[in-house]
């Protein structure tokens, strides 16, 4: 019995109802070809595009053309190794989107005289595999778990005992 033939049909080129979405450009791809040979994945987040090696996410790659101020390349690390990352990225700096506190993320920003220098460096770390760069990211909550959460929470426990709902520590 031979294989029934799907029709192909040629739409106009032209016609707005059959036009496919372009992927964007990766941002600053020049990043993923440094640190190829470690076999990175990315995957979209934020609008931008974050590189992990192996289980740890490494960096975000963003490069907006509205609100531009933290574009770049935003390394995960923690706050305990700005100093000494500072030292050898002068122009790092915290992540302005992120809030007015010092978070674990900081930008190596795109518009400064030596970002892609910088950039180099940071890759030649994480090949390097230096424990400054790279966080294992939590593991996603299910839906409704912030519930049962609010439920285990040390207030919530007292408040209980008081009202003589929970069994006493032995």
């Amino acid at each position: 019995m031979s294989k029934p033939r799907r029709n192909k049909r040629s739409h106009p080129p032209n016609d707005a109802r059959f036009t496919i979405k372009q992927r964007q450009a990766i941002p600053h791809e020049f990043v993923l070809d440094a640190i190829s040979a470690l076999s990175p994945e990315t995957r979209p987040m934020f609008g931008c595009l974050a590189v992990y090696v192996g289980d740890q996410i490494v960096l975000i790659l963003r490069d907006k053309r509205d609100k531009t101020a933290d574009n770049g390349v935003w390394l995960a690390t923690t706050g305990e190794h700005h100093d000494s990352l500072r030292r050898e990225f002068p122009n790092m700096r915290s992540i302005q989107v992120l809030g007015k506190g010092v978070t674990g993320w900081q930008l190596l920003p795109a518009d400064a005289p030596d970002f892609e220098e910088a950039a180099l460096r940071a890759c030649e770390l994480i090949i390097a595999k230096d424990f400054r760069i790279g966080k294992v990211p939590g593991a996603r909550r299910a839906a409704g778990s912030g519930i049962k959460k609010a439920a285990k929470s040390p207030k919530r426990t007292k408040t209980a005992k008081r009202a003589g709902k929970a069994p006493a520590k032995p």
